[in-house]
Formats: structure tokens, C-alpha cells, sequence
């Protein structure tokens, strides 16, 4: 009888839901590039449209066991283009997401995201686990849709301030029984490889206010990254000839204000130290693919600077707003110097095309210019947008928005700074309260940075494209 209680009183705790969502998509691209068709540089003879369904299920799961102690869960389900082919490992279109703690396989069927613990103690919260990383401030810069990091986090009001520390395991390449190191490298350079992990630890502080005009906060968190899983190579054969650390600071304050009907908010981050200190003094060339191809025996620096500020004004039934956004960019990546470390995040997708890392980068892969592409965060930019909104009915709200944006440092050899204007406008209408369907429209006036180097004999030439997608979600 004892176990059954128990039974029952756990069942009568376990289980809370939090915020989770189902959505289906239907997109149409006009084009997949934004190259023209007749141009035959990188043989882009045919460039079709494409249209599709996809659909993704989201859902966070709280297991409560106690008013203070919770279980925090979210998973992945079902995350798919109706009918399209399924992710396999050979394809090398099935490029892993940035969108999911699990690969895009895992996520076709079910992946799981968070598995944390949250405490409220007398001395703080208290949370432990996988969870979502980069949610500070702002959605600026934010990557909490990403891949989810182990985390040990901590936050307790002091008198009017909010104090937070938190550490982040990013990556960890201990010997272990699923390590990917072979038996010379465990046996011959385990000493070598001991500490090659990366880490991140993090502390700030935030300070609400409030009084007859105005209410919001404010709040600084500093932040040390240290990178070490290139070091100590200096003793293995070639192409192994040298090891390097990075360490870097970043400096990130933000700010929310309510001003009467208007709401304003702003962010910045400054990140700076070394992406590359060599550890034999020199640097060295002929390094496997995704390691630093610097020059000159030059260690690298970081002095990256990103910015963003956003104002919106509710009068009436009309919604103005406006954003601005600039991310440092690097016109030299092998100089000792490192601009583009900071970006726009996962999580803010300002446009339908420009941009947005959720359809054109994941659904889409990108569109590719001739020497670049769009899609996925944003970097190395000066980018304008205005905002209309309309609340034409209690269900209804219409949003048109002008974007402009331009790179803020252009290649070398590249003949234009430009990444072109675009034109969105989209309408969302409340079915019930739980379910809402969306239509919406981009038009993308390409610009000539995705020419890349146009030279006068080049002949090279990009084409407009526009989206139309349809979205249907439930919230529950």
C-alpha cells in the first residue's frame, strides 16, 4: 500500500507542460540561387525554384517534483519535407543543423534537446544539464535554437541587483570509452592531450527598474572562452607541426526600457584576445582543412565589435518600429588580426530570405551567389529595417517591413559592398487560441556584393528572387 501511494503522489507531480509547438510549412523559392541562369561561370545553365512542405514538432515537458525542484525537458519530433528524401549519412547535401542538439537523422525522428534540473535554493537557482546556450538579452545574438551545451548555471536577486555565473562545457576531448582517437594517438600523445578541452565561463549582473515613466533592465555579462583543442601537436609527425591555445573576453551589455507606448531595446558585444597563440612561437602552414592558414609567423588576435539597437511604438491599432544591427567584418582573414568573431545569433531571423538562418539556411541550404552565399546568421553587416504593422481585427495582424543591408567589409577583389534590399510583408491570423496560420511574401532585390569580383569582362550576373510561405502553428 506504501508503494502505491508513492506511486500516485509522484504521478501527481511528475508531469507539467510548458511551452510547445507543432508547425507546417509550405514554401515556394522562386529561385535556389542567386545567380542568373544564363550566366555559365560556375555552370548555373539551370536554376529551377522549388517548393515544398516541412513540418516540425517541438515540445518542452517540465517534470515537477517538488514547487522548488523541476525536471526541464524539450525534444524534437518528426522535423521533416513531407515526402522528401531522408538525411543520410553519404549525402553530402545533409549538412548537420545548428538548429537541434541532434542531427538532422535524429531529428527526422526524435531527438532530444534539454535534460536539465532546475532548484530554487535559499541561496539561488540553481540549474544543471543540458540546456540551451547564448539566451542573454536581447534575442540579438541568441542561439538557444542551437545546439545545447552541459551547463552548471547559478542566479540570486542581492538587494536590487540579479547576480548570474554560469559554466559552459562546449567541448571535451578526454580519452574515454567513445573517443574518436585511434590507438597511436591515445598511446603515443595522451600526455600531449590532456587538456584539450573548451570551456566557457561566464558572470554578470542585471538590474531591473521601474517607476511612473518608464520600467525594464539593464545588465553586463563577461564572458572567458577557453579553446584548447588544437594545442599540443608540437610532438607529433606531419601535417601535426605546431599547436596553438585561443583564448578570448567578451564584454556583452543590454538593455530593455518601456517608455509609454514605446518599447526599446539594444544590445552590444565586444570580444577580444587571441584566436590563435602558437606554442612553439610560430606558425605554421600545410594544417589539415578547418584549422588557421595564417602567414608570416603572425599569432591571431580578436578585436570584433557588433551592435544592435530596436524601437517599437504602439499608437492605436498601428505598430511602427525599426532595427539596426552592425557586426565588425574581417576584409583580411590571414593577418594577425580577427574581425568577425561576433554574429546576428540562431535565434534572430530579421527577414524571409536575408539572413534567416530557420528556412533559407536550413530548409532551403542557402542561396548561393558566385562567391558567396545568404542565409544563416548575420555577419560582418550594417543592416536598416522599418516596420509597419496593422492590428486590422482582434485575429488578425498584418506586418509590412523594409530592409537594407550591406557588408561592412568587402573582400578583396570585390567590386560591391551590397547585399540588396528586401520587402516582406506578412499577415498572421488567430484561428483559436492555440492555433494560428500565416502568410507571407519576400522579394529580394539581390545586391552586387554576390557578384563577388566583377571584373568588366566577367559578365557576371545575379537575379532578384521572392518566397511566398504559408505557416501553420499550434501552440500548446
Amino acid at each position: 500500500m506504501k508503494r502505491f501511494w508513492l506511486v500516485l503522489l509522484s504521478l501527481g507531480l511528475v508531469m507539467a507542460f510548458s511551452v510547445s509547438a507543432f508547425a507546417v510549412d509550405v514554401l515556394y523559392l522562386n529561385k535556389v540561387t542567386l545567380n542568373d541562369s544564363d550566366n555559365e561561370r560556375k555552370g548555373d545553365i539551370d536554376n529551377p525554384s522549388t517548393a515544398f512542405f516541412f513540418q516540425r514538432l517541438r515540445v518542452g515537458t517540465d517534470f515537477v517534483v517538488s514547487p522548488c525542484l523541476k525536471l526541464v525537458t524539450r525534444f524534437d519530433a518528426l522535423e521533416r519535407i513531407w515526402g522528401g528524401a531522408r538525411s543520410n549519412t553519404w549525402q553530402a547535401n545533409a549538412v548537420e543543423p545548428e538548429l537541434s542538439a541532434g542531427t538532422r537523422a535524429e531529428s527526422e525522428n526524435i531527438a532530444f534537446d534539454n535534460a536539465y534540473i532546475d532548484y530554487v535554493s535559499a541561496i539561488g537557482q540553481f540549474d544543471v544539464g543540458y540546456m540551451p546556450d547564448s539566451t542573454w538579452g536581447t534575442v540579438f545574438g541568441n542561439d538557444s535554437m542551437g545546439a545545447n551545451n552541459g551547463m552548471i548555471k547559478w542566479m540570486a536577486p542581492v538587494g536590487p541587483v540579479i547576480l548570474l555565473a554560469n559554466y559552459a562545457k562546449l567541448a571535451d576531448n578526454s580519452s574515454s570509452a567513445v573517443s574518436t582517437q585511434s590507438w597511436y594517438w591515445k598511446n603515443r600523445l595522451n600526455a600531449t592531450r590532456a587538456d584539450r578541452d573548451t570551456d566557457s565561463y561566464r558572470a554578470g549582473f542585471i538590474v531591473p527598474f521601474k517607476n511612473e515613466k518608464a520600467n525594464g533592465q539593464a545588465g553586463v555579462l563577461f564572458i572567458f572562452s577557453r579553446d584548447a583543442s588544437t594545442r599540443g601537436y608540437a610532438s607529433a609527425p606531419a601535417p601535426y607541426l605546431d599547436g596553438y591555445m585561443a583564448k578570448m573576453y567578451q564584454i556583452n551589455p543590454y538593455f530593455k526600457a518601456n517608455i509609454g507606448p514605446v518599447a526599446l531595446q539594444g544590445e552590444a558585444k565586444y570580444s577580444f584576445g587571441n584566436a590563435a597563440t602558437f606554442e612553439n612561437g610560430s606558425t605554421p602552414t600545410g594544417l589539415p582543412a578547418g584549422y588557421p592558414q595564417t602567414i608570416g609567423g603572425f599569432d591571431q588576435k580578436i578585436d570584433s565589435l557588433s551592435l544592435f539597437l530596436d524601437a517599437n511604438a504602439k499608437l492605436g491599432m498601428v505598430t511602427l518600429g525599426g532595427s539596426f544591427a552592425y557586426l565588425q567584418g574581417d576584409d583580411n582573414p590571414t593577418d594577425d588580426v580577427v574581425h568577425d568573431v561576433n554574429t546576428g545569433g540562431l535565434d534572430w531571423n530579421p527577414c524571409l530570405i536575408m539572413f534567416n538562418t530557420d528556412i533559407i539556411d536550413y530548409w532551403v541550404g542557402g542561396l548561393g551567389g558566385q562567391y558567396d552565399s545568404i542565409g544563416g546568421p548575420m555577419s560582418n553587416a550594417w543592416f536598416f529595417q522599418g516596420r509597419v504593422g496593422v492590428a486590422a481585427m482582434p485575429q488578425l495582424d498584418i506586418m509590412a517591413s523594409l530592409s537594407y543591408a550591406q557588408a561592412d567589409k568587402k573582400p578583396s577583389g570585390y567590386a560591391n559592398a551590397t547585399y540588396g534590399w528586401e520587402v516582406d510583408v506578412t499577415g498572421t491570423y488567430k484561428i483559436t487560441n492555440n492555433l494560428s496560420y500565416m502568410l507571407g511574401a519576400g522579394y529580394l532585390f539581390t545586391g552586387d556584393y554576390f557578384k563577388g569580383t566583377d571584373s568588366p569582362n566577367s559578365g557576371l550576373k545575379t537575379v532578384d528572387d521572392f518566397m511566398i510561405i504559408n505557416k501553420l502553428t499550434l501552440s500548446f
